[in-house]
């Protein structure tokens, strides 16, 4: 016999609260074009240092003066 339960699964979440949307960053969406080569150089960089491709640029980007 199977549990099954009735209601929305989005009621478990909790809502997001005045401070909650005060302290969230906008997020703006970064899109551009590489060649294959240097694609596969940065992803290799990444998989090596345990990041993924965005971390890696997000840093590089935070470090910027």
């Amino acid at each position: 016999m199977s549990v099954l339960k009735a209601g929305r699964p989005s009621a478990g979440v909790r809502a997001m609260t005045m401070s909650d949307i005060a302290n969230s960053e906008k997020m703006k969406r970064v899109n551009f074009d590489l060649p294959e080569a240097l694609h596969t150089r940065l992803k290799i960089y990444a998989a090596a240092q345990g990041k993924s491709i965005k971390d890696v640029l997000t840093e590089f980007v935070e470090a910027l003066p």
